[in-house]
């Protein structure tokens, strides 16, 4: 038996600067604060996935790039979702992601991953506040069609 075997100590921080006018109230506010987060020049090229971090007073924290895909996917990894949520010490999270065609109508494979999402956040005491589809004009919310 080894007794000479060393072990990395993880060492944690954190430290964040929560603005007031960062509050989300609905997906409006959701819309606004990601209109400005995405690249316009290419939202109508490729797919993209981005998280926005709330805590319990639905400030935001703060937002992480999750993925860009092609013409009509992106990867949406639940457990890096989860893992950057735990160390934001986030409460809540909005997925945001972009349908380059313009059409907002949630695909299997959207409705699928919500799904999942959602129980993992349930199990984790995580609250999905949303998910948005996103294009240059306008967005579809899975919270204001009931589908959370």
């Amino acid at each position: 038996m080894k007794t000479n075997a060393k072990v990395v100590e993880l060492l944690v921080s954190y430290s964040n600067n929560i603005s007031p006018e960062q509050k989300i109230s609905n997906s409006d506010d959701s819309y606004d604060i990601v209109m400005n987060l995405w690249n316009l020049n290419t939202i109508q090229i490729q797919e993209e996935v981005k998280v926005i971090f709330l805590n319990d007073a639905l400030m935001v924290i703060g937002f992480y790039s999750l993925s860009r895909g092609g013409i009509s996917s992106s990867i949406v990894d639940i457990r890096l979702i989860l893992s950057v949520t735990l160390k934001a010490i986030a409460t809540g999270i909005i997925l945001v992601h972009n349908h380059p065609t313009g059409n907002l109508k949630p695909s299997k494979a959207d409705l699928d991953i919500t799904k999942k999402l959602k129980s993992a956040c349930d199990v984790m005491g995580i609250n999905l506040l949303d998910h948005l589809i996103i294009s240059k004009e306008n967005y579809f919310s899975f919270a204001d069609e009931g589908l959370l």
